[in-house]
């Protein structure tokens, strides 16, 4: 069965074809070259090696020099050094320099088979990784794409974009249906009783409340909709989410601001939330508004995991984790309100949307 395509390069005629011989017995096709010269003419003119095994010492130009002219033309290629005793130094020295392994002379035949196949599977592992990132990456693409497709035929209309961004976040995600409405009030009041009152930044602070969920669309229904406590596995694959929402939206012009909310709205004040970790006001002020808009609504809301608390609860919730989760400043503003405005508040979203369903 192939394998794999080695290049042996060595200037010596009897280990070089010595280790084609072995190597092709194994099932790997072999050329060879005796020198660096034509090792490297040979691998220009393939293009399409997975190994390379070439001796260290080569008259004129060594195989550390080899080593080097390889990974400029190819990263991922697997360079296995061949080197004598009193050559060994060398030899792991250049792995620092991109070689995967090396094996020294004299032989022994099943070593070096075993090194070439972990080489090989090295290889493939690397190829794979590749190959699936573009894969991400052109879903994420085509997700784009299609959704700027579909700004243009709603000609980019304000209510009708947002609505369709809403729906798509409902249907992935029923249990939390509407509350991406809710957020979004919970979010400019609270941004107005701090102050805020430029248009441009609370239209920022909607669409990034918004759409806070929009990179759920990348995560598999399994986990998504799983109602027992996820595994280690699945958590890490959830909070994707935030990252994946940001590559989607910051290519869409008029959403760009918005994504940096929607990258950062599971960082936490100390710094212990993720994807990046930020802390105090390195998390941007939508971002930190947002976080305590989110948790309102997340307590005081019946989950699967979770019945709803009571408003007078989720206040000592957020309290508690004031400084730690939440930035201080905004829960002072939260709580001198009174607990009546936002119980108030919440009742007013819920009647209309059961008016009407599509209540933006």
């Amino acid at each position: 069965m192939f394998k794999g395509k080695i290049l042996i390069a060595d200037d010596e005629k009897d280990i070089r074809e010595l280790l084609c011989d072995y190597l092709e017995g194994e099932g790997y096709e072999c050329q060879l070259a005796a020198n660096a010269f034509e090792a490297l003419e040979k691998f220009k003119a393939a293009d399409n090696f997975d190994i390379i095994m070439s001796d260290i010492r080569m008259p004129g130009k060594t195989g550390l020099d080899l080593l080097d002219d390889i990974k400029r033309l190819d990263q991922d290629v697997m360079v296995i050094m061949i080197s004598a005793v009193k050559d060994i130094e060398s030899a792991i020295a250049a792995m620092s320099k991109g070689a995967y392994d090396y094996v020294s002379k004299p032989f022994k035949l099943n070593e070096v088979s075993f090194v070439a196949n972990k080489a090989l599977e090295k290889r493939r592992l690397v190829q794979e990784n590749k190959e699936y990132q573009k894969r991400l990456e052109k879903m994420v693409e085509e997700r784009t794409c299609e959704l700027k497709q579909a700004l243009v035929e709603l000609d980019m209309t304000y209510n009708f974009t947002l609505r369709a961004m809403v729906t798509a976040l409902d249907t992935r995600d029923t249990e939390t249906q509407g509350h991406s409405l809710r957020v979004v009030r919970f979010t400019l009041k609270l941004s107005e009783l701090m102050g805020i009152n430029d248009k441009d930044t609370l239209k920022i602070y909607e669409y990034g409340a918004l759409l806070h969920d929009i990179g759920k669309i990348g995560i598999p229904d399994a986990i998504l909709r799983k109602p027992e406590k996820l595994s280690p596995e699945e958590w890490r694959i959830m909070k994707k989410h935030p990252t994946i929402g940001y590559n989607v939206l910051r290519r869409i012009k008029f959403l760009e601001p918005a994504a940096q909310i929607v990258l950062h709205h599971h960082e936490a004040f100390s710094g212990s939330g993720y994807p990046d970790g930020l802390a105090g006001k390195n998390i941007p002020l939508g971002a930190r508004i947002f976080n305590i808009a989110d948790a309102i609504d997340a307590m005081t809301s019946d989950r699967p995991y979770q019945k709803a608390l009571s408003f007078e609860a989720a206040a000592g919730e957020l309290l508690q984790f004031s400084g730690k989760q939440f930035d201080p400043e905004i829960i002072t503003i939260f709580n001198e309100i009174g607990l009546d405005f936002w119980i108030e508040e919440k009742l007013k979203i819920e009647e209309r949307i059961k008016e009407d369903p599509d209540y933006l």
